[in-house]
């Protein structure tokens, strides 16, 4: 929050979405409330990455990617060594929410169902709430252009079971996302 206005404005939309697919999913109350607490951590290994890529206002070439590409392993080991279990939940989802469902994600090119289900679902709300909104490098896209984007991944870069939880409750998600703009 400190370097970026927005931040604590993303972890609130981020960890209440991954909260309402959770529960849309079906999950049960304790996994769904332990992934509300986990979720705002998905990126903290950010703090390792140089701000002169955190904020380029371009696109990031091959090499910047790959150095930016750390922030999932760097929270994973920031937030290793607890017992508590919501910090290791965060160090999982810090570690898998770059995964892919087709296995083209990053940092273990995992696939499936191999993704830990509280990553796959990190995925879907970072993703959405990323498309949505303004960063340093692009402008925010329409709510309609997003929804699109959302169900074209289907099955490609997102869980499709997680897809259509996140679609059923859609309009859940643009009420947490127009309540912490």
């Amino acid at each position: 929050e400190y370097k970026d206005q927005d931040t604590g404005s993303h972890i609130k939309r981020m960890s209440r979405s991954c909260a309402a697919v959770a529960h849309s999913m079906g999950l049960d109350e304790n996994t769904v409330t332990a992934i509300l607490h986990a979720a705002p951590m998905h990126d903290i290994g950010k703090i390792g990455i140089p701000d002169k890529i955190l904020a380029k206002p371009g696109k990031l070439d091959p090499v910047e990617q790959e150095i930016m590409k750390l922030h999932t392993v760097i929270g994973a080991k920031i937030l290793s060594g607890s017992d508590e279990e919501f910090i290791k939940l965060g160090g999982i989802i810090s570690m898998s929410h770059h995964e892919k469902w087709d296995g083209s994600g990053y940092p273990n090119g995992l696939k499936g169902t191999a993704i830990p289900i509280s990553g796959r679902i990190a995925a879907i709300a970072d993703v959405f709430d990323a498309l949505t909104s303004r960063r340093p490098y692009k402008e925010p896209f329409s709510l309609e252009k997003s929804l699109v984007i959302i169900k074209s991944w289907r099955g490609s870069y997102f869980d499709p079971e997680v897809v259509d939880a996140f679609m059923a409750i859609q309009d859940e998600i643009l009420a947490i996302k127009k309540e912490y703009e």
